[in-house]
């Protein structure tokens, strides 16, 4: 079975198309796979109910005992692994690894029914099984990934596998579903509204009716045909923004041609609905039973999410081995790019430079795994810092001990105008004490005239909502937009951490949303977007506790933590925008207290955001003490 060269894998697993994309070096190192590597491929991995599960497994040629493994699992098309994926393949295997692909059941040539995340606590533990009694295995695996090959790993990590010795996770968002005050269920709500980058994701990935080879096709009929079909869907173009703008919601996929799927039962699950916590997502009533390497991103989905993950498992990991074994970076990229970060050049966020940002992430990543699959002592492993996090404005890496770093200090700032902050021509600004002038800012919010989104933590939503860091003031120039700033910094003001809002509002309709936005004024005028949440009005007493609102009346809302790392520098203005909107990325709330999936037609909502003594509307900031 170790027969088939990797010159003949090398374009079904998209070598060709990543030489295109790839800096040469890079290409030429992908190249020599198969100069170290052997492989063998659709191994067909069974499970405890009998189904199998397609496999490759790459060894180096030149090894010699037993070898610890590299676990990636995947539901994408294993005729299109390239990228990232491959790169770890060959930096795994030239450091002694075996490395094992395979998809999740249901997928490709996989056999069995697809559920979101693979079924890690059943067929991902009966996998590590299966790898750790093979005769060149060590015993220790390793699973590593981004995005859909990292969000498994964390129910994994809750089983406690004797052989699952390590974990790397990066950008592992959609795998939790609820860890300290959020509960965004694997991405799919923030803050009570639906994220559509998951409805449009679903649209490709959810494939429930395809051809497929009959269960216990031979593994030898599987080679030859994986070669004449390649079973991945082609599926029709779609302009998302357009598509996500018609309602009702719950004929987006439909509406587009998408196959049988699970969108139309998720759509209608509500934030917590017990089915949530019946799957393969993880939960904060569960503990890390593994050491792990988190990887984190400043403009990606869910980083609020995963920082409160990684606090978690330091504070709550099965044992005390498992606690020390937790280590973080933070890096200022969108989704998944910490390999795509250049060596010699500045990276950037959407718009917004950010500077050499370049880390040695393979370095640290093997440091990390020699230590705990090979039990190596090294002094890049002793070196290697607990907490690793870039400070965008300083454009920095820094490294702590925690997070967020200890010495934090608190940082107040009130919503205050004369009645007038509507857009970045109002009179809104921010003080340190509890607002003094006018009561209240009213704004009219259209949900068939929703405040664009640009910019921010999004992925995978197919051009739908950009990510990263855009100039805001387009945005800003909007009435329903409320724009408050401080007066240029006399000094550079470092945010690292958490950022806490409080808004006391109101409305005339049964239901509406509330954004706020973080954003850093540069001396041009330019408006750079930090980080932003959003809450539904309803969920203001928590998530299993919908309550309407009533005119007249004034309720606390507390939207769940932004997070970052930014240098406000000195010249520049903080900034706060509120609103009710940021569309497509968050589904919009057309504000009748209904589903918002199945109805058709919205409601115009007059909402007000109270700032007084007596309801002090503010943004409470982490910030490191300045300089002495």
């Amino acid at each position: 079975m170790w027969t088939r060269t990797l010159s003949a894998l090398l374009p079904a697993l998209g070598l060709v198309a990543a030489a295109h994309t790839m800096a040469q070096e890079r290409v030429i190192r992908l190249k020599d796979l198969e100069r170290i590597a052997a492989a063998e491929t659709m191994v067909m991995v069974p499970m405890r109910d009998g189904v199998r599960l397609a496999t490759d497994i790459y060894r180096p040629k030149a090894a010699e005992g037993k070898l610890p493994l590299v676990f990636i699992k995947t539901p994408y098309d294993f005729n299109e692994l390239g990228g990232a994926t491959l790169e770890w393949t060959f930096e795994a295997v030239s450091r002694g690894y075996a490395v094992a692909i395979q998809n999740e059941r249901g997928r490709y040539y996989s056999e069995g029914d697809w559920e979101l995340l693979g079924n890690p606590r059943t067929d991902g533990y009966d996998a590590l099984s299966w790898f750790a009694k093979q005769d060149w295995s060590n015993g220790a695996v390793g699973t590593l990934g981004c995005s859909s090959s990292a969000e498994w790993q964390l129910a994994l990590a809750a089983q406690d596998h004797p052989a699952h010795k390590a974990m790397v996770p990066m950008a592992a968002g959609a795998g939790i579903g609820r860890v300290g005050g959020f509960q965004e269920q694997g991405n799919w709500y923030k803050g009570g509204v639906h994220q559509t980058l998951f409805s449009v994701w679903l649209y490709s990935v959810q494939q429930q009716v395809y051809p497929r080879f009959p269960a216990g096709t031979s593994e030898e009929d599987l080679r030859r045909f994986r070669k004449l079909y390649d079973l991945r869907a082609d599926m029709p173009e779609i302009d998302w923004k357009k598509q996500l703008a018609k309602l009702p919601a719950s004929d987006w996929l439909e509406d587009a041609g998408a196959n049988h799927g699970p969108m139309q039962a998720l759509m209608r699950r509500t934030p917590a609905d017990p089915a949530w916590f019946e799957g393969g997502l993880f939960h904060d009533d569960e503990t890390i039973g593994v050491p792990a390497y988190w990887f984190n991103s400043w403009f990606d989905v869910s980083q609020g999410p995963n920082l409160a993950l990684y606090r978690h498992a330091r504070e709550r990991g099965k044992t005390q081995h498992d606690r020390d074994g937790q280590y973080l970076v933070i890096a200022p990229t969108l989704h998944c790019d910490f390999y795509r970060i250049p060596e010699h050049e500045d990276y950037t966020a959407g718009d917004l430079n950010v500077g050499n940002a370049w880390f040695p992430l393979y370095d640290q990543l093997f440091a990390f795994l020699d230590h705990y699959l090979k039990g190596e002592e090294s002094e890049r492993f002793a070196a290697l810092p607990r907490v690793s996090y870039y400070t965008m404005g300083s454009n920095r890496w820094n490294t702590a001990r925690q997070w967020p770093p200890a010495g934090t200090e608190k940082l107040t700032l009130y919503l205050d105008s004369e009645e007038a902050a509507n857009s970045l021509f109002g009179d809104g600004h921010l003080q340190r004490t509890p607002a003094d002038g006018a009561a209240a800012d009213r704004f009219s919010y259209d949900p068939m005239n929703p405040v664009p989104a640009l910019g921010g933590g999004v992925c995978c939503n197919d051009g739908a909502a950009p990510g990263g860091s855009f100039d805001q003031r387009g945005i800003e120039a909007r009435a329903d937009v409320l724009v408050y700033s401080t007066a240029p910094l006399e000094a550079d003001l470092t945010v690292t951490g958490s950022v806490h809002p409080v808004l006391y509002v109101g409305s005339d309709a049964t239901d509406t949303d509330f954004t706020v936005k973080l954003v850093d004024v540069y001396p041009d005028g330019s408006a750079w977007n930090v980080d932003d949440t959003i809450l539904r009005a309803r969920y203001r007493d928590g998530y299993d506790a919908p309550v309407f609102m009533q005119p007249g009346e004034v309720y606390e809302l507390r939207p769940t933590p932004l997070s970052t790392s930014h240098t406000f520098k000195a010249g520049h203005r903080l900034r706060v925008e509120v609103s009710s909107s940021k569309f497509p990325q968050y589904m919009r709330n057309l504000n009748t207290g209904g589903d918002n999936v199945d109805e058709t037609e919205g409601v115009l909502a007059r909402n007000t955001v109270y700032h007084s003594v007596q309801y002090p509307s503010r943004v409470e900031f982490e910030v490191q003490p300045a300089a002495r």
